[in-house]
């Protein structure tokens, strides 16, 4: 069972508390039977909001639009030759008179 985040325990303590005062001024009851009912009632609704309230889970990105698939590359291999070392003298540049 995870645990309860931050959220939950403040959303469930105010439920009891606020549940229980309104209950008990609401019967007018001043019996140790009834304040016993009404707290276990205001338990029982405190720990159905605490277990209400949305747990955290993972972000994620909204898309507006759907980006389109691009089809797949077809790669072809490229024909290479060789070139053979040129044999003639290497050019050289006249020299200014």
């Amino acid at each position: 069972m995870p645990r309860p985040t931050p959220a939950q325990l403040v959303y469930g303590s105010c439920t009891v508390i606020c549940s229980t005062l309104a209950m008990l001024l609401l019967s007018q009851t001043s019996s140790g039977i009834g304040i016993a009912v009404i707290a276990l009632a205001a338990l029982g609704l405190g720990l159905l909001v605490a277990m209400t309230v949305p747990l955290p889970g993972p972000r994620t990105v909204a898309q507006s639009q759907p980006t389109p698939t691009a089809p797949p590359e077809v790669r072809v291999p490229a024909h290479r030759e060789t070139v053979a070392a040129a044999t003639a003298e290497p050019v050289r540049e006249p020299t200014a008179p």
